[in-house]
């Protein structure tokens, strides 16, 4: 049997990412450091989303705060929804509750793995640009039990999925635990 390894921001079909919704951001990464030893976690603040839309309406957007780590291969994702506005995020998980969320697909096929989901029959709950990098959220919760986020393969985010990666793999356990991902 041939071993496949796959490397953080690589694209293809598989999950690269499991993400939890939580109450506060940075305690929840320090749980996770602390419990797992899972760590570097890499904070990107009060994201506001230029482009956005929720359930195919146009979206005032959201209010979020993410926190990313590396395990093996697998990126571990931490949100927090700071704004009470409607929310994939909300769909699933209320607010003041935390859980499990989605899977993430890298893809540098966007329309084509989006379409395969939406001819299944699941909706779209969310439409986005993070800077020009496309991502939806796809609702199969009926199904999988949870939703399936999609990312479109983006030279800048496949930097930033390196970065988190590194990051794990040169870690001691102790230096740093919380770090701005973007400068």
């Amino acid at each position: 049997m041939t071993s496949i390894s796959v490397t953080p921001g690589q694209t293809g079909p598989h999950l690269m990412q499991a993400a939890f919704i939580v109450d506060d951001v940075e305690a929840a990464a320090r749980a996770w450091i602390a419990t797992t030893g899972i760590g570097p976690f890499f904070i990107v603040p009060h994201i506001e989303l230029a482009e956005a839309s929720y359930r195919g309406e146009p979206s005032a957007g959201i209010d979020f705060s993410v926190a990313l780590a590396q395990s093996g291969g697998m990126q571990i994702e931490l949100i927090q929804q700071h704004c009470d506005r409607p929310s994939a995020y909300r769909d699933t998980i209320a607010k003041g509750q935390t859980g499990f969320h989605h899977f993430c697909v890298y893809t540098d096929d966007y329309d084509a793995c989006r379409q395969r989901y939406v001819d299944q029959g699941h909706a779209v709950a969310i439409d986005g640009k993070f800077g020009v990098m496309r991502f939806c959220y796809i609702d199969t919760s009926a199904t999988l039990g949870c939703m399936i986020e999609i990312v479109e393969q983006d030279d800048v985010q496949t930097s930033a999925f390196t970065k988190i990666a590194q990051g794990a793999a040169d870690w001691d356990g102790v230096t740093d635990p919380i770090r701005p991902l973007f400068d």
